[in-house]
This record gives structure tokens, sequence and C-alpha cells, in this order.
């Protein structure tokens, strides 16, 4: 085991977050933690006891310019004791060629591996599920966890929807953080977008005379095949979730129940039940505190069970 830190001073405001997984998203993961500053204590687990120590020793060395934040990292899952989150990576990743659920197999028998373990360390924590196929798996963790429903949850279409407000905001020319739109469903090739309700300021953006049938077409067309073009050049994503990690934990530090599109087991959400998948959620230090049922129209809502027969059968 290794840690290090700045100085032996105790934080009466302590947030612990703790990284399960030291490949590139969790690696990237945690230095966005260690710049934005909420954290106190970040730990980092992963099975190759080296890597996890070698990534903490050169985050280590960041400390000097950053926020208070003690540090530790290595093979034992007694490292996660006492989080507040835990945000779990670990997995095989996705190859260039194949599709989220394409992982299930693998990723389902690490996370009957490993789960019993994090609960057992860390049993009053939120779980945070960013392995693919993260709707799945978000299902898995709840049921092999034993934990109440509010405190698991995936990331889901959090990372589709920003990247669905980047591709209108090029569009329509307004910064994205003023579009309100949602990818919602599944978090991989059965999601879909909810242009029904979508607006900027209240307008609705179907209103633009920008956004044309078309550009909504190729919008959403952008936003699903991100993943494929960027694992394509690149071998993998890291960034852009990294940053959806780094902002959710955030507002989970501050409470600030503000509403993301999080991979949640539904309860006769537009008559779907009995399987996770993305809606609108309110987020706060509990975890999931709401989920809201945004105006769905026809299409949408048999787009939403479309996803939710898909997984379905794929779950235990």
């Amino acid at each position: 085991m290794f840690s290090a830190h700045k100085t032996d001073q105790t934080l009466t405001d302590k947030f612990k977050v703790s990284i399960i997984g030291c490949g590139n998203v969790g690696a990237t993961m945690a230095y966005a933690l260690l710049l934005d500053g909420a954290v106190t204590d970040l730990a980092i687990i992963d099975m190759n006891k080296e890597k996890a120590e070698g990534i903490l020793l050169d985050l280590g060395h960041s400390l000097p310019f950053t926020s208070y934040i003690k540090l530790s990292g290595g093979d034992d899952y007694a490292l996660c004791a006492d989080s507040d989150v835990i945000i779990i990576t670990a997995g095989k990743k996705q190859a260039d060629g194949e599709s989220r659920l394409d992982l299930i197999q693998a990723n389902r028998a690490i996370f009957e591996s490993m789960i019993p373990k994090i609960a057992a360390a860390a049993p009053n924590s939120l779980l945070m599920i960013v392995t693919n196929p993260v709707d799945v798996l978000t299902y898995e963790a709840l049921r092999i966890s034993g934990f109440p429903e509010n405190r698991v949850f995936g990331t889901g279409t959090t990372l589709d929807t920003s990247r669905l407000r980047f591709n209108i905001s090029e569009k329509i020319h307004i910064h994205p953080q003023n579009i309100e739109a949602y990818i919602l469903g599944e978090h991989g090739d059965s999601s879909f977008p909810v242009y029904g309700s979508a607006n900027v300021s209240g307008k609705p953006l179907l209103e633009f005379p920008e956004f044309t049938q078309e550009a909504a077409s190729q919008c959403y067309d952008d936003t699903k095949n991100a993943a494929y073009r960027i694992i394509h050049d690149v071998g993998y994503t890291c960034y852009s979730i990294a940053t959806v990690a780094r902002e959710l934990v955030r507002n989970i530090f501050n409470d600030s129940r503000k509403v993301f599109p999080l991979s949640v087991k539904l309860h006769d959400y537009y008559g779907v039940s009995d399987v996770a998948l993305s809606v609108p959620c309110v987020l706060s230090r509990n975890g999931i505190e709401k989920i809201i049922s945004v105006p769905l129209n026809e299409t949408e809502q048999g787009q939403l069970k479309k996803s939710a027969e898909i997984l379905s059968g794929l779950i235990r």
C-alpha cells in the first residue's frame, strides 16, 4: 500500500472518492478530480498494484500546485473504506468495432468478484458505475451490492447528452450550456434524443430555423457514433467521460440537486420497469433524490421501450 499527502492536517469537511480501475479512463478521472479541488481524499485501486502506485506517485508530484488532497493507492479494496463516492471503471474496454453490449460476459464476471469486496469495505458509499455496458452493469451492481437504489447509478447518457448539446450548438451557434436537450435510454445504440421538449431559454429547439429535420438527424447520428469514431482514431475515450465524472462528483459534494440523465433502475417509467436506463435524475449527497418524468411524445416513449426490451433480455 502506498500513500502520499501534503500534511497531516485533519479536515472537518472530508470528502473521499475512490476509483476502481487505473486504465485510461480511471487515471484521467483521478487527474480531473485532483485539479478540481472538491475531493479531500482520493484512493486509486487496481489489480495491478504497481500501476496504481505509479499513477499515484505521478499525481502526487502535482500536489504543490493543487488544493489539499490525501492520496492512497494499491490493489487492496480496503483502501476505499469510508468513501463518499466509489467510481467503478474496471473492466474490459471497448475495442474498435465492438459495441458496448459485446462486453457483457467479461465485465459481468469482473463485477461478480469485485462488487462484494467494495460493498464490504465501504457499505455507506455511493456507487457510480462507468464500466460498459453501463446500464446492465448498474443493474448488476445494485443486485450484487444489496445497496439501496438511490446509492447505485451509472453515468449513463450524461456523456451522450453532452455530445448532443455540443453538436446542436454547432448548428445553432449557441453555447451548449444554454441548450436543454437530452439523450435517454441505453448508453448505446438504442439511445434516443428527446427533441419534443428540447429548448433554449424556453424557445423550442425545433423552432430554430437552422435546426432542420436534417440537422436534427445529423446531430443524433454524430452523437451515437462519436465513441466509435474516437475509439477508431485513438483506441479509447477518456477526457469527456472524466469530465462527466468530475461534474457528477462536484455536484454530489455540493449537494446541488442538479438534474443529470443517469442510469437507474426504473419502476413504471412510461410503463418501463425492472431495467436500468438513463432518465433525468436529481443528484444530491444522498445519490438519486428523485427521478423526473419528462414529457415524451409517442415516438420517444416507443424508443424508451425499445431500449428496455433490448436490455431486459441481458440482465439476470
